[in-house]
């Protein structure tokens, strides 16, 4: 069985979906409503902008977005999944992928995701970092036992968990973490505490847009990051989507449970390959490539 998988932000590069804008139409038109939906020359950040540019929240996101969702377009009929993912904003990716969202539903909401994020990283600055070689459990008590907002936020791949919260509760946990035998703790650069109670505000903010958006039957089940089970209901798909932001993205869990039912090959759609070393790493057994 063939499963999709969409990754999410720190993917992006300069020159992102260029060569798909420039040899296919379907491509061209996409981008070009994109244009008009933002409201900005998303294109022009995307083709020959700066690292700098397209790092703000309010460019990555949609980029990124963007990028998966028209290569999974300009694939056409061979673009048939029995299953699909997405790592954090990749599920937006993953769910116009299997047609429970339109296009432009989807890029709307990415768009208010990313507002939404931004103004909660203003409101309560916080950071993120990646611990690594520290069973998952260890380092989610060490979290608990950690005074202040902070707990593990992605578990991407065993050995491999980025934590989540306030700055001084970051900090004092990375030496805790190391004290207690990870091999690295380090502080990523990163605009803000996402997939952490600080990002209540934005979650409020995108359940109600959520919930004014007509979701229709998917064509394939998602597996998504709060549940890591398959998913169809599309009540159920809106609670997870809203939860998410405030929840952890539990990736190595989704991918365990997309093999264990079935799935033998993942294919990343988008930019870069992240999440095929990550799969990769939660099991070495199956096949991994790019749409």
């Amino acid at each position: 069985m063939k499963a999709y998988i969409f990754p999410g932000q720190g993917s992006q590069f300069v020159g992102m979906g260029l060569d798909l804008y420039e040899n296919h139409t379907v491509a061209q038109e996409l981008f070009e409503k994109a244009n008009d939906i933002l409201g900005f020359s998303i294109t022009d950040i995307m083709f020959e902008g700066t690292a700098e540019d397209l790092k703000q929240t309010n460019v990555t996101q949609p980029a990124i977005f963007l990028h998966s969702v028209i290569l999974s377009q300009v694939l056409g009929d061979s673009f048939q999944p029995d299953m699909v993912a997405g790592h954090s904003l990749g599920e937006f990716s993953a769910l116009v992928a299997n047609q429970t969202l339109k296009f432009e539903d989807g890029l709307k909401l990415v768009a208010q995701r990313a507002e939404a994020m931004q103004k909660a990283c203003e409101l309560q600055p916080g950071t993120m970092a990646a611990v690594l070689g520290m069973a998952d459990e260890e380092v989610a008590r060490i979290c608990e036992d950690t005074s202040g907002i902070v707990v593990a936020a992605n578990f991407n791949c065993p050995g491999q968990l980025v934590i989540s919260g306030e700055v001084d509760a970051i900090n004092t946990a990375c030496e805790a973490l190391k004290e207690a035998g990870a091999r690295r703790a380090l502080v990523l650069p990163v605009g803000g505490a996402f997939h952490s109670p600080l990002m209540e505000p934005a979650r409020e903010e995108l359940a109600e847009a959520i919930a004014s958006t007509s979701f229709s039957t998917p064509s394939c089940p998602i597996y998504q990051n709060v549940s890591t089970t398959a998913v169809s209901d599309q009540g159920q798909i809106k609670q997870n989507l809203i939860a998410q932001l405030t929840s952890p993205v539990k990736w190595t869990q989704s991918v365990q449970q997309m093999i264990k039912d079935g799935a033998s090959q993942f294919i990343e759609v988008g930019p870069g390959k992240v999440l095929q070393g990550l799969v990769k790493k939660i099991d070495n057994k199956v096949e991994v490539g790019s749409a």
